[in-house]
């Protein structure tokens, strides 16, 4: 049974009465616990807050109740994974795998400095189940991203990563908690990755950088890109504990469209190579406001739309997207700023009042080409459109 089932059994069954549900409940629960005398192997619900976690069974599967997939009342060889928490934790970095890891069955737990109420990122209150010298024992540790650079000179905390990176099969960061490793000492011969713009933190002589993977398999450690990166972490290594059928069938479970194969990648996307004052959601420029009307595309090509709303002339915006493409060097990294445009962009000749083109060459030495034109059409009666397109030579 899964959760789906679960659902769409209890959507017929919320008129039946409080007193009806009670008295089933009983009976299951009578049940099952006699059977629990037998001294055999038991299973019980993972906790949710509903009555059934007191439930106790004789095989495993899923939960009548509430569709989750049952562990061993001594949770013998269940997998256990320690969430690390703290003040400004980015909520998908570990919703994300947790919601796999306990689609998966695994038991999972979080761990912080205090047993105190923690605010999470966009306010979201959490309670942790544990403090760093009461942590029980896990196979896999979860350090997600989010405010983590004011903790990055608590001792406290990065020893208590150290130590039980020393003591679990697994360790996996998501997003900017790379950070927590690399500070831990825990990245040293490794291939890493982390969220978009900060990736470039983590290159040094014994430590490669890659852009264009979501996650990155080290062996013991495990880091994955930005957010929603750390989904496919996680059913990676449910993968590699439970099986590539098992993780393809949690993904389904969950309405995840994991690929293995994916390519897709924040930090590889083409817009990179245009300015991000233009890209950015804030919508000012130059003391120019613009709203962004599309921006989309792939790896070896970008296209956005802009709409200027202050009273320009198509010079005007034209000349103030020269300045923007001529000053963009494609810059990463919080700490180590890395530019991944070579040079500067080489502007072409027969520019208009309504178009320029302009190219250059990327870190990698590959060339592009880019185009902007400015309109006043009947959609933009408000002010320009402008729009960008980087596209990448011999380019698919």
């Amino acid at each position: 049974m899964t959760r789906r089932n679960y659902l769409q059994g209890s959507a017929g069954a919320m008129v039946a009465t409080t007193a009806l549900g009670s008295a089933s409940l009983f009976a299951d629960t009578t049940q099952a616990n006699a059977a629990a005398a037998t001294g055999a192997q038991k299973y019980r619900c993972p906790p949710c807050g509903l009555p059934c976690d007191k439930l106790v069974f004789d095989n495993p599967g899923s939960c009548p109740k509430c569709g989750m997939t049952l562990i061993p009342m001594d949770e013998h060889g269940v997998t256990k994974v320690a969430v690390l928490i703290f003040d400004g934790a980015e909520i998908i970095d570990f919703a994300g795998p947790w919601e796999v890891f306990g689609t998966a069955g695994f038991v999972v737990h979080t761990v912080a400095p205090k047993l105190q109420p923690l605010t999470m990122v966009f306010g979201q209150k959490l309670v942790p189940d544990y403090t760093f010298e009461t942590s029980p024992a896990a196979n896999v540790l979860l350090v997600p991203g989010g405010g983590v650079f004011d903790y990055l000179t608590d001792e406290r905390m990065i020893g208590w990563i150290r130590a039980q990176a020393q003591k679990v099969d697994h360790v996996m960061s998501v997003c900017t908690g790379a950070y927590f490793l690399q500070k831990a000492g825990l990245l040293t011969g490794q291939t890493v990755t982390a969220t978009n713009g900060m990736i470039e933190d983590f290159a040094a002589p014994d430590t490669r950088v890659v852009y264009d993977r979501r996650y990155v398999d080290n062996g013991k450690i495990l880091t994955t890109a930005g957010l929603s990166s750390g989904i496919d972490g996680a059913i990676h290594l449910v993968s590699k504990l439970r099986g590539l059928g098992f993780a393809q069938s949690v993904a389904l479970e969950m309405e995840y469209p994991w690929n293995p194969e994916d390519k897709w990648a924040r930090a590889h996307l083409a817009d990179r190579y245009l300015p991000a004052p233009l890209l950015s959601r804030r919508g000012e420029v130059d003391g120019a406001k613009f709203g962004i009307l599309s921006t989309q595309g792939g790896v070896d090509r970008w296209e956005t739309r802009l709409l200027f709303s202050e009273p320009m002339t198509d010079a005007d915006v034209l000349n103030l997207l020269r300045r923007q493409i001529a000053a963009n060097k494609a810059t990463g990294g919080m700490y180590k700023s890395v530019s991944h445009i070579k040079g500067t962009p080489v502007f072409g000749a027969g520019a208009s009042n309504s178009q320029l083109t302009w190219s250059f060459s990327d870190d990698e030495g590959r060339g592009w080409k880019g185009v902007a034109s400015v309109a006043r059409t009947a959609a933009a009666a408000a002010g320009v459109a402008a729009t960008l397109i980087v596209t990448r030579e011999g380019g698919s």
